[in-house]
Parts: structure tokens; C-alpha cells; sequence
């Protein structure tokens, strides 16, 4: 993947309910835009046993799960989630959210995320998703 990732450019993966734009991609992590619309529930509580899973809000408001907490998280926000922390997010608003995701290491996430995109029967813990 080339290094420089310009706006507008980077793998596309697309769903009803978000578009992901693949804007980095190594062995020791990914980087991920994502625009999702107000009807973005995000993944359930889960963890990571191999990877930190990294946020930043760009527009909108996400309200994120953080163990037993709960986090409103507006624009210009920043979550770092480390591994074995159980957390989950959705688009806490009724209107668009953009925000930057990264994976470090990446631990096939991309991979995981377009399996999910084909419809594919996977199992999650082969990505380092365990879900609670």
C-alpha cells in the first residue's frame, strides 16, 4: 500500500450503514476512516488480546464502552483502548460521524473487516476479536 493515503483515496469497504476507507496498512498497524450514519450501532462488547484499538473523533460524536464506563467522545476526542479491555462504540448522535481507527499491530484486522464486507462465515477469534 502506498504510504501517502490522500483525502478521498484508500481501499474502500461499504456497507448500508458506514464506509471504511483503508488509508494505511502494515504489519504493525492499520489506519481506518470511518464516515457512519446515525443508525451506526458499532460492534458489541468485545476485546483484543494481540492489539491496542486506537479512536479518534473527527466529526460528530461517538459514545464509547470502556469497561464498565461509558464515555461521550465529541469531536476532536481521542480513545486509546489496550489489549484485554472490553469495550464497544456507536454514533451516539442523529447525525453523521467520521473517525480515524487504528489497529497497532494490525493482527489482520483489514483482512477481518473485508471477509466481513463479502459475507463471509468467519470466526472472529482468528482476528483477535473475542467477543463478550
Amino acid at each position: 500500500m502506498d504510504p501517502v493515503s490522500r483525502p478521498g483515496e484508500g481501499e474502500p469497504l461499504e456497507r448500508a450503514d458506514r464506509t471504511i476507507l483503508v488509508k494505511g496498512l502494515t504489519p504493525e498497524l492499520d489506519l481506518l476512516e470511518y464516515d457512519v450514519g446515525p443508525d451506526y450501532e458499532g460492534p458489541g462488547p468485545h476485546y483484543h488480546e494481540r492489539h491496542a484499538d486506537s479512536f479518534y473523533v473527527l466529526e460528530g460524536e461517538l459514545e464509547f464502552r470502556l469497561g464498565d464506563e461509558t464515555v461521550r467522545a465529541p469531536a476532536g476526542t481521542s480513545v486509546v483502548v489496550p489489549p484485554g479491555v472490553v469495550h464497544a462504540f456507536t454514533n451516539a448522535r442523529p447525525d453523521r460521524a467520521r473517525f480515524l481507527n487504528v489497529h497497532a499491530p494490525e493482527s489482520d484486522f483489514v483482512e477481518f473487516l473485508r471477509a466481513v464486507m463479502r459475507g463471509d462465515d468467519i470466526d472472529p477469534v482468528d482476528y483477535d476479536i473475542h467477543n463478550v
